[in-house]
């Protein structure tokens, strides 16, 4: 018997066939069923529509980060970043199947206005996280910040789409800049225990990180 995952990348497999051959409006939920060897009622368990079934990784993704972020994370920033990087390997591990899925959304507008709800929806994610993990931190840090990955995230993810050969390094690589432009990338080095801390902060770093930090050093 297939398992859950199995079958909805089977009728994702399917139904992006047959909309790359008849067209997304053409296709009717019955076709894709019978493409994907299930039932109507089946498919309705598993998709609310055709749109969802072209979205299903991004509801599942949304969900999986959710539960990532609520998890205690020593550097707030970084795991926003982690989380990113978490959805590009999703997409790499099968990077076909997120090519046609990328071609089909291109042209289907209404494929495309759902893409950028989904979109802010991740935005919207990590700024959320960002001012429970950070109190005190400028609303304009967090929004600002969080947009700025999400783009970055999109930019690389892109690449990929367009039959680019594109590791997680590098969308790492963009990510360790975004930190650095926030004046939060990570230091390497470790402190030992009976160290001199001499704090030096970037101008760019938000007030709440500085904080954070030296609650850090402190405790």
């Amino acid at each position: 018997m297939q398992q859950p995952t199995q079958l909805r990348t089977g009728v994702v497999a399917a139904a992006l066939e047959l909309f790359a051959r008849q067209g997304f409006e053409a296709t009717s939920v019955e076709q894709i069923a019978k493409a994907a060897g299930v039932s109507r009622s089946t498919f309705f368990r598993q998709f609310g529509g055709k749109e969802d079934v072209v979205f299903i990784d991004h509801e599942a993704l949304i969900e999986e980060l959710r539960a990532f972020l609520d998890e205690p994370h020593d550097d707030p920033w970084s795991a926003v970043c982690e989380a990113s990087e978490r959805v590009f390997s999703h997409f790499a591990r099968d990077p076909e199947l997120a090519r046609r899925r990328y071609e089909i959304v291109r042209q289907v507008p209404v494929l495309r206005d759902r893409e950028i709800v989904t979109v802010f929806r991740y935005e919207r994610l990590f700024d959320e996280y960002l001012r429970g993990a950070l109190p005190g931190l400028a609303p304009i840090d967090a929004v600002g910040f969080s947009a700025l990955v999400t783009a970055v995230h999109n930019h690389v993810l892109r690449q990929l789409l367009r039959g680019a050969r594109v590791p997680v390094s590098t969308l790492r690589t963009a990510l360790d800049d975004v930190l650095r432009r926030y004046g939060v990338l990570p230091d390497g080095a470790d402190a030992a225990p009976d160290d001199l801390v001499v704090a030096v902060f970037p101008r760019s770093m938000p007030a709440a990180e500085i904080s954070r930090r030296m609650q850090a050093q402190l405790s």
